[in-house]
């Protein structure tokens, strides 16, 4: 072996673990292999000779073509000490001779009957199908094969598999020219042409064990990855950018989680989402997005479904399911495939800051019923529904966004509340769980010490292996996806360290990483774990075929409708007729008695009354007083709107003096309801008491003003602010409905009438 072949060949097996990473100058003039040489770039197996130099109409040798192989075929035997060869060539000073012996042990190439390899040998066109087709057991495929100079040739065998199936070419003349040597453009196009195929094929029998062996650690660990793609750049980010581009590429991920400020309006959105998977490569992406409904809504245009705890109100289990068909509808029509929803908290606790509405009610077996319903309304359109917060966030005082929740209830208490909606969810087979980043001492008592502030804190449900692997998998059954919830809220971020978190909540059972703070060190984090052996190979293969599993029973893998054909459907779908019939019936059959001085309905709006509406945001108030005008044209009625503002409440009884009827709007949500700012709403309903006025309590937000509120004469809850809600609710005032909701949630009091 020459010293120049020494060198060289030295040069590119250093080069190979940087390969990923490298950007070739040189290939002006080999532009029809760039992207076989870049996926096989990026794929680590072959490489360039440094400061961007590929070398594309160099020969490749026999040597380096194995290397190639082996790197793409079994890398972790790279790592073990090298077998002997017999070729009287390839000594163990050789810089491939750890590379040949492997590939001679696998049978992927052979020596000569001299006993020689030839290592340093350009190989040709005929030993390069013969080599490729061992390595992938190819069979002979559909193409016609009419090439003049291969049917006696002792390679015409594999010449014609590779052809068959349109992995290799001959030329005009229609010869294959075997004898002639294969550049190093040639070899990577060869190779990236024979991965692509052995992928395709895989995805099409739906073999993922066999998908998942062409897929790099790179590419395994970004499946695990689900980011949000709120800005780039500091611009909001609504279309492809490169920022966009980069992150798929280079970090293999598969999915994103869109948010109210990636959508502009449902084409635009429709649009990005087709973009996004043209971006993905063969393996679709998992795109989500938080459409509980009520108080958390992402779609513009679309159907405001008044919410689960309008749901619960309701008691209806075949409003629910009709929620969840017509939200799985118009997402999978906006190209979305997941639902962060619904919500499976039972929200038992009236001081919860983060839940509170958001939950069907503080009834287990109402948040059961009614979840199971919304679950199997989102699979018959289609969606993923991805219920949260596993163990239960219902019975907390602290916002996980913020810090770490503690739920110091027993086992027992946990299997009889908790639990119980995600063990039925469960049995019903249930896609996706989500994880709560929230302390169970009852099930997994270990404690580390904080980075925020060096104290000792307990390990959420998120990173805990006794509570995913030990609780929920082994003892609860669940075999679907773990998905974790936002690596950027507090209780993780602050605690433990983004990086460590990524790799103890993998270890403990999560499938998906969603939102990490930084995706490219969460990747990076997750593939030098995998090569420490911190988390194992099998871990990792384990969750992408869950992930790959539910991308192909969605129908993911099947992407041949155009964009125009999406387009064209929005119309007939996103806030259609039948769906707004669901969202008001909804609204009407939601709206609940709290107090009354008869006890069976509010005070009544009069011919001619003067309505003062108080409210403490003037577009609450605005939005009341335009429903009530809307709502009551034959009534003569007057309206004035009165902001509550802190400081002037003088200003608000003055306003209030000369009404007929008051409307006094609370809103109670994301925070804690025993701290919030009763006083004054109680100074106003004494008031109002004293002067004998007529009014109602009307209550937008979690339903809880009668555990604060004293002597309340007459009260509704339409448990949400948006417009289906209050317009029912004023609808009731105005005698035109009646209160038929039932409150889902204990304050320990029924309706209050007043004697």
């Amino acid at each position: 072996m020459t010293m120049i072949a020494t060198v060289l060949g030295s040069m590119l097996l250093w080069a190979g673990s940087a390969a990923a990473e490298e950007r070739f100058v040189d290939l002006q003039h080999s532009k029809w292999a760039e992207d076989g040489i870049s996926y096989m770039a990026k794929r680590g197996t072959v490489a360039g000779y440094g400061k961007g130099i590929f070398k594309p109409e160099g020969f490749v040798t026999r040597a380096q073509a194995v290397t190639f192989m082996v790197r793409e075929l079994y890398p972790q035997e790279l790592q073990l000490s090298a077998k002997g060869t017999t070729y009287s060539d390839v000594p163990t000073t050789h810089p491939f001779y750890r590379e040949i012996a492997i590939a001679a042990k696998h049978g992927l190439a052979s020596g000569f009957p001299n006993g020689t390899f030839q290592p340093d040998a350009p190989i040709n066109r005929a030993e390069t199908a013969a080599f490729l087709t061992r390595a992938y057991s190819l069979v002979e495929g559909r193409h016609p094969v009419s090439l003049t100079d291969t049917d006696k040739h002792w390679a015409a065998a594999p010449i014609r598999i590779m052809s068959s199936n349109g992995l290799v070419g001959g030329y005009s003349d229609s010869t294959y020219r075997p004898a002639r040597p294969v550049t190093r453009a040639e070899f990577a196009v060869f190779m990236a042409r024979v991965i692509r195929f052995e992928r395709d094929a895989a995805i099409q029998a739906h073999d993922w064990d066999q998908l998942i062996s062409y897929m790099t650690i790179n590419e395994q660990v970004g499946q695990m990855l689900m980011p949000d793609i709120r800005q780039w750049n500091g611009k909001v980010t609504t279309t492809i950018n490169e920022g966009l581009k980069h992150s798929i590429h280079n970090q293999d991920l598969g999915g994103f989680i869109l948010f109210d400020k990636n959508i502009v309006d449902a084409r635009q959105v429709t649009t990005l989402t087709h973009d996004l998977q043209l971006e993905a490569g063969d393996i679709p992406l998992f795109l989500g997005i938080d459409q509980e409904g009520g108080v958390i809504k992402r779609i513009p245009g679309g159907t405001n479904l008044p919410g689960q705890m309008a749901l619960g109100a309701t008691g209806d289990a075949t409003l629910a399911e009709a929620a969840g068909r017509l939200t799985g509808e118009e997402l999978k029509a906006l190209g979305l495939q997941i639902n962060f929803a619904p919500v499976l908290d039972i929200n038992s606790n009236p001081d919860n800051p983060i839940i509170g509405m958001r939950s069907f009610g503080s009834d287990a077996d109402l948040v059961t019923r009614l979840g199971l319903a919304t679950i199997k309304g989102l699979r018959q359109s289609g969606m993923i529904a991805a219920v949260k917060h596993f163990p239960g966030h219902g019975d907390t005082t602290v916002d996980s966004h913020l810090g770490m929740p503690v739920l110091t209830h027993n086992r027992e208490r946990l299997d009889a509340v908790e639990l119980k909606p995600f063990l039925a969810a469960i049995n019903n087979g249930v896609d996706m769980i989500m994880t709560a980043h929230i302390a169970f001492p009852a099930v997994d008592n270990e404690h580390v010490t904080s980075l925020h502030d060096g104290k000792s804190v307990p390990i959420p449900a998120t990173l805990s292996k006794k509570v995913l692997t030990g609780l929920l998998r082994e003892e609860m059954g669940y075999e679907g996806l773990i998905i974790s919830d936002a690596f950027t809220m507090n209780a993780i971020a602050e605690h433990f360290g983004e990086n460590k978190a990524v790799e103890r909540a993998v270890s403990a059972g999560v499938d998906i990483i969603l939102m990490p703070q930084d995706s490219a060190a969460a990747h990076q984090t997750l593939v030098n774990a995998v090569k420490k052996g911190t988390i194992s190979e099998e871990t990792i293969h384990a969750s992408v075929k869950r992930i790959l599993e539910m991308k192909s029973k969605y129908g993911l893998f099947e992407r041949s409708e155009s964009l125009a054909s999406k387009l064209s459907k929005l119309k007939d779908v996103i806030g259609s007729e039948a769906h707004r019939m669901v969202e008001q019936s909804i609204a009407e059959r939601a709206v609940t008695l709290l107090a009354s001085r008869e006890g069976a309905k509010p005070d009544p709006i009069h011919q001619g009354d003067r309505v003062v509406i108080v409210a403490a945001e003037e577009e609450q108030g605005n939005q009341l007083e335009k429903q009530l005008v809307q709502a009551a044209k034959s009534q003569s009625i007057k309206t004035e709107v009165t902001v509550m503002l802190p400081g002037k409440m003088n200003e608000t009884l003055q306003a209030m003096t000369h009404a007929d009827y008051v409307i006094l709007a609370s809103y109670q949500f994301r925070n804690v309801a025993s701290q919030f700012g009763w006083t004054d709403y109680q100074t106003l309903i004494n008031e109002m008491n004293r002067r004998n006025q007529r009014y109602t309590l009307l209550s937008l937000g979690n339903p809880y003003e009668m555990l604060h509120l004293q002597n309340v004469r007459s009260g509704l809850a339409v448990y949400g602010k948006q417009e289906p809600n209050t317009s029912a609710g004023i609808n009731v005032l105005l005698g035109k409905l009646e209160a038929r909701g039932m409150l889902p949630v204990k304050t320990d009091q029924g309706i209050v009438p007043i004697k």
